[in-house]
């Protein structure tokens, strides 16, 4: 690798790693949208080292390990260079479709074991930040986040991290040991997080890691309705994309394309240079398949919104939400533990 490029950095949290402004997620390069291409992601993911792009988030539930296996091998040659997160917990069957609730498993035993999975198929001898990915209900949040700490002692793992937690899981959790990020869907398409669960990140100093910031490729202008979308995506169990839906949130994102015609950009690049402004603390990681949607979406960190855009996109309300779809339903669980 080659001409490597230097962008914008941001901690995670008041003591996490610095990584990329912009990350790369990867699940969609094994997992829930279409067909997978091994040779052309091992590409994409080489070429976003050199584009400079630091912070690579993957999980053992993506592709039933065939992600960590994919990201190990493909970073391997620039392992001292990235920041690798991967997440546990969730324990869904192969075959056992995407829709309703994600079984959970927060139990110590299981987090030690599934930590030395990880890093077996990563090929690493740690892994630089390890989230719970759900929480487990029947354990409480303190047995698996200390089980957690102890992987840290042991220089497993360089940081913890959260994912869909309520805001008093997250709590309970930093009270045990710092947590560096809190990892959440975010994006102009998904706004519950922002009356509870960024406040209560900010007040403890924990890092923001939106997923999906592009609402699932909506935001992009790529994918209008159904039809766009292949046989077995996963996103077609998605509340947006009900026909009933699709039409008010395609008028939606007529304001988002006004921006972007406005600016000489695209509709994508509009919703990521949105999230970006709402905080340094704030670190997106849109997931793509193809090279030039890499190139695309980290040109974002160039457009800097004018408070009056800033404004008239946070104004901007979908038909249908994601209390329809998983994440939601976990993080209410997570409250309960």
């Amino acid at each position: 690798m080659t001409n490597k490029t230097t962008i914008a950095t941001r901690r995670l949290g008041s003591n996490g790693p610095t990584v990329s402004a912009l990350g790369l997620g990867c699940m969609g390069m094994s997992y829930a949208y279409g067909p997978v291409d091994d040779a052309e992601s091992t590409q994409l993911l080489r070429r976003a080292v050199d584009l400079g792009v630091t912070l690579f988030d993957t999980a053992d539930i993506y592709g039933f390990g065939h992600n960590e296996q994919l990201v190990g091998r493909a970073l391997a040659p620039v392992r001292d260079q990235v920041i690798i997160a991967t997440k546990f917990g969730i324990v869904r069957a192969p075959g056992s479709g995407f829709s309703g609730p994600n079984p959970a498993d927060g139990r110590p035993e299981y987090v030690r074991s599934a930590i030395d999975a990880s890093l077996s198929r990563l090929g690493v001898d740690h892994i630089d930040l390890y989230y719970q990915h759900r929480a487990d209900p029947t354990v409480p949040i303190e047995e698996t986040v200390g089980a957690m700490a102890e992987l840290v002692t042991a220089g497993k793992v360089g940081h913890l991290g959260l994912s869909e937690a309520a805001p008093e899981t997250i709590r309970r959790a930093a009270a045990v040991h710092p947590i560096a990020a809190v990892q959440t869907e975010w994006s102009l398409f998904a706004r519950d997080i922002e009356d509870d669960v960024v406040p209560t990140c900010r007040e403890l100093g924990i890092g923001l890691v939106p997923y999906s910031p592009l609402g699932r490729g909506m935001l992009s202008g790529a994918v209008s309705n159904l039809d766009d979308l292949a046989e077995g995506d996963y996103r077609r169990t998605l509340s947006w994309w009900r026909p009933e839906n699709v039409v008010t949130n395609q008028r939606l994102l007529d304001v988002v394309r006004t921006v972007a015609i406005s600016r000489d950009c695209t509709p994508g690049q509009v919703a990521l240079a949105w999230i970006l402004a709402k905080g340094t603390d704030v670190v997106p990681i849109p997931g793509t398949k193809r090279q030039r949607y890499l190139a695309e979406n980290l040109d974002a960190l160039a457009i800097e919104l004018t408070p009056a855009e800033i404004t008239e996109l946070d104004t901007l309300r979908p038909a249908g939400n994601r209390t329809a779809n998983e994440g939601e339903t976990n993080r209410i669980t997570a409250a309960l533990n």
